[in-house]
């Protein structure tokens, strides 16, 4: 696994544990939603996190494009789809969102290092 993915992973992991490890409710509620909203639905975990990608980018949130990007890749997503629904993000999102669409195609790169 590349450096960058294997860092992003083990930061996350480290502080999810520590976040939940709070016992807050309302917290381990939120999380909770949050990973029965991508299972398999009437939507595919593909399109989801694709949709979730998207959102993320028009939110400028690179953690949340990084976590997206890699569960994309982990479901099949190839890079010509990634490209063509961060084109929409930036269509969406604006000038504004292309610094992070850079960071995002540097992460997809780490990310096909490991395939």
């Amino acid at each position: 696994m590349s450096q960058k993915v294997q860092e992003f992973n083990d930061y996350r992991s480290r502080m999810n544990d520590k976040i939940l490890g709070s016992d807050n409710k309302v917290i381990k509620r939120i999380f909770n939603l949050d990973t029965n909203a991508y299972k398999e639905g009437h939507l595919s975990i593909k399109t989801k996190e694709l949709l979730g990608l998207v959102a993320s980018a028009v939110l400028r949130c690179d953690d949340c494009i990084a976590y997206h990007l890699e569960t994309a890749h982990k479901n099949g997503v190839t890079k010509e789809e990634m490209m063509e629904t961060m084109s929409i993000a930036t269509l969406v999102g604006g000038t504004i969102v292309i610094p992070h669409l850079r960071r995002a195609v540097e992460f997809w790169e780490a990310l096909e290092e490991n395939s």
